[in-house]
């Protein structure tokens, strides 16, 4: 196994559990990857780094039970999942992550505002409200855009 200088092996990894994660979604109606951002109260730009295992980019660990939530993981690729994540990251799912909320999805209905890109903006506008909602309640808003993804 690759050293601590060596981090072309937790690559790998990496690489693993995003194609599990991946491979969940695309099993998944259409949709899923921005119900997904919803969840983590991010843009999709962030679910394409998170999903794409030509990215280094790690999912954080704070994320990890809300993806297996919103996109209803069956049990065997959880436990996959979380093997090479910890293969990935040693040590990281222990730590403390702070509370993390149970989310759930809420459809509500709204007019058609017969212009796709002013429907696109309400729904992402509507997502942003129920995060940060549920964010104040977690005693973890702290202002700013919105997009926790930076965090």
């Amino acid at each position: 196994m690759a050293d601590d200088g060596d981090r072309s092996g937790e690559v790998n990894w990496v690489a693993e559990y995003k194609r599990i994660l991946l491979r969940i979604l695309d099993l998944r109606p259409s949709g899923m990857r921005q119900r997904l951002a919803d969840a983590l109260g991010a843009n999709r730009s962030f679910i394409s780094q998170i999903t794409n295992p030509a990215y280094p980019v790690p999912i954080p660990a704070r994320h990890i039970e809300l993806i297996f939530d919103a996109c209803r993981f069956p049990e065997a690729d959880r436990q996959a999942f979380l093997s090479a994540y910890e293969r990935a990251h040693p040590g990281r799912l222990q730590q403390p992550q702070g509370p993390s909320p149970h989310l759930r999805h809420v459809t509500i209905y709204v007019p058609d505002l017969n212009d796709a890109q002013k429907n696109a903006e309400l729904d992402k506008l509507l997502g942003e409200f129920a995060t940060r909602v549920a964010d104040l309640i977690a005693g973890r808003w702290h202002g700013g855009d919105g997009d926790r993804s930076k965090e």
